[in-house]
Order: structure tokens, then sequence, then C-alpha cells
């Protein structure tokens, strides 16, 4: 039986008074008895919690009545036992950590794919496909034929993309991540960098393990996520611990 809830959400957005909303945000999270942890930084929210359903449902309630997170989107799945020990509200300099100042999806971002449009676009012989995550996520599972930068953080994905991408401006590039953060931003570092035909998979993996059935699906896998469940498969199904 899956007693917890998990939701996962991020949103590039300007918060110029950020801080200001770490005692509003954990407050919610005491008041709904959900655990985790949520960033907040001057570029936006990124945050995965688990709870009850009941609790899961009042706090993305709650933190869309702030009017920055008025449109918040979120990904559900769900856990036998308790994903997280405790409830983590954080201020932080990046939501996600890339270290390259100007960087802002809020001002430039590449083009969304929808998980159904995916194969299609990963198909094409001449897109470069790039897995944005870190190699030990990439280990676990991945799509047929991507890149993989082997960077052991984010923040090494810039000199990985001036490295080995520096002769790739003018082809299109596809990139993605895990629920869709990571490649977001990156997708605004490349435009920067004068690429011209940047996509990333809407959603992230676990957008498309959950939309796409497995007798259509190019993944290749499982897909390592950060709490107790270790990783998913098609559906969102926890992955059997070894």
């Amino acid at each position: 039986m899956m007693n917890f809830e998990i939701a996962a959400f991020y949103k590039f957005v300007a918060i110029p008074d950020f801080a200001s909303l770490r005692k509003p945000v954990a407050d919610l999270c005491d008041h709904h008895g959900v655990c985790g942890t949520i960033l907040l930084a001057a570029e936006g929210i990124n945050g995965t919690i688990a709870g009850s359903p009941a609790g899961i449902a009042a706090m993305m309630a709650g933190l869309r009545a702030i009017p920055a997170f008025s449109d918040l989107r979120h990904k559900t799945s769900f856990a036998s036992g308790k994903p997280f020990q405790r409830m983590k509200v954080r201020l932080k300099t990046e939501i996600v950590r890339l270290g390259v100042p100007g960087v802002g999806p809020n001002e430039a971002a590449g083009t969304y794919v929808e998980p159904q449009d995916w194969n299609a676009l990963i198909s094409d012989p001449e897109v470069l496909v790039i897995d944005t995550r870190n190699a030990f996520e990439v280990a676990a599972g991945t799509f047929k034929g991507a890149i993989d930068p082997g960077t052991a953080s984010f923040a090494e994905f810039p000199a990985f993309a001036r490295k080995a991408l520096g002769d790739a401006k003018h082809r299109k590039i596809a990139m993605f991540c895990t629920g869709g953060i990571r490649c977001e931003k990156a997708t605004s570092f490349l435009l920067g960098e004068g690429f011209e035909q940047v996509f990333h998979l809407k959603g992230g993996i676990l957008n498309y393990l959950e939309t796409v059935p497995p007798e259509a699906s190019l993944w290749s896998g499982k897909c390592f996520v950060f709490d107790e469940r270790g990783a998913v498969g098609h559906g969102l199904e926890p992955w059997p611990q070894e």
C-alpha cells in the first residue's frame, strides 16, 4: 500500500524578496505535516515533499496562494515508506546550481518538447541528445544514444558544453534531466553561448516515464531519484531494491 504522496515541483520566477518567503513556506510545511526539501532563491522555487495525499493537496494549494507561485505545477508519485525524514526550507543563490552569472530561464530558455513528441525528436540522427544529469545518474538509466557529459555536479556542465559542443552551435540540441529543472537551465546557458536550436523534455524523465507506455519507450534502465525510493521505472513505480 502506497501511504505517502510525493510532490516534485519547480518554477523559475523572479522573486527579489525571496528571503521573506522562508518563514511562511516553512509554516505551511509544518501545518500540513509534510517532509522533504524546498529551495528558495531570487530565480524561483525548487522542491520535493512528501506527506499524506490530503497534506500534499493542502500544501500545494498554500504555495499557489503565494502570487509568485500561482501557476506552480507539480508531479505526483507514491511510496510505501516515508521518503524523507525531516523538512528543510533553505535560501540559496540558485535553485539549481550552475555557477554562471547571468543565466536565467526567466529571460531565455529552450523550446519545450512534450513527452509524446520526444521520441521523434531524439530519433533524428541530426539531433544531439544530451543527458544533463550527473554520471552516476546516467549509469542507472538514460535514453538510448544520449551523450553522457561525465559530470560529477551540474556546475561542471558549462565546461563540458564549451569543450565538447563548441562546433555544434548550428545543430539541434535536445536535453533532458530528472524533473526538468536542470535541462531548462542548461538551455538558457546554451542560448547565451550562441546555440540556435535548443530543446528540452517538458517535465523531464519523470513526466516521460509517466506518460509514455513501456512498449513505446526509448528509455533504458531506471531513473535515479533523490529520496529513499532510490529509483523509479515506467509509471513512476518504485524500482525493486537490489
